[in-house]
């Protein structure tokens, strides 16, 4: 069900049929809201017993092409984008009546989960091979690195799901996660690329290992 959050962003919610075991928020990748993530907010309502809502990164933007929209990363909003994710979660809360609830993220959304752990509003984060610094050609005025907010206090546990053959997640980036102790847990994937998990029709998709951490993902949410 397409819905809006108080800035205007648009919002996909998705509610099981009974009384829901937490909330989800979810960030998608840099194609934003689409019948990928509709299908993936009603599978994880249906299947998991999670109240799920996705945000639209780029709201209001007309991006046909994917350079259009790697181009337009830089003028992303820190402030604007995790207020939209706590706006959701407060939606949901509303209508699900939810208590915990996470934040999920992949790729360009990974990214924004890493930040979003930091904004005190979430009990865990996920992140599914978001970039852990960003990328030169991303950065921009409204934006902080995810190592920065990663040490605020009170940020909240993440896992991160990481592909070791990701050019955007390097091992020297990875191992830059484990100044964070306990509070961050990598979770590796050897012989996988980006965007193994979330997009049966992406060439680097791998079914099993995208089983597999959506298995860890359940039972780090649990």
């Amino acid at each position: 069900m397409r819905d809006s959050l108080p800035s205007g962003t648009p919002v996909e919610i998705a509610l099981p049929a009974t009384g829901p075991e937490r909330g989800v928020v979810m960030l998608p990748d840099i194609f934003g809201l689409r019948p990928l993530f509709d299908d993936l907010a009603a599978q994880l309502a249906a299947e998991r017993g999670w109240a799920t809502a996705v945000v639209e990164l780029f709201p209001g933007l007309d991006l046909p092409t994917v350079d259009d929209r790697f181009a337009a990363v830089a003028d992303l909003d820190d402030t604007r984008l995790i207020g939209d994710a706590v706006a959701a979660a407060d939606l949901l809360a509303g209508e699900a009546g939810v208590e915990r609830i996470a934040v999920i993220g992949f790729c360009l959304g990974g990214m924004y989960a890493y930040k979003a752990a930091a904004c005190r509003r979430f009990d865990a984060a996920v992140s599914f091979y978001g970039m852990i610094r960003i990328p030169p050609h991303w950065r921009g005025p409204g934006q902080q690195e995810p190592l920065k907010l990663l040490g605020e206090p009170g940020a909240c546990p993440v896992l991160a799901v990481i592909g070791d053959q990701d050019p955007y997640t390097p091992d020297s980036d990875v191992a830059e996660l484990g100044r964070f102790g306990p509070l961050v847990r990598p979770l590796r994937f050897p012989d996988a690329d980006h965007g193994f998990v979330h997009d049966p029709q992406r060439p680097a998709h791998r079914p099993d290992d995208a089983a597999a951490a959506w298995r860890a993902v359940a039972d780090f949410l649990a």
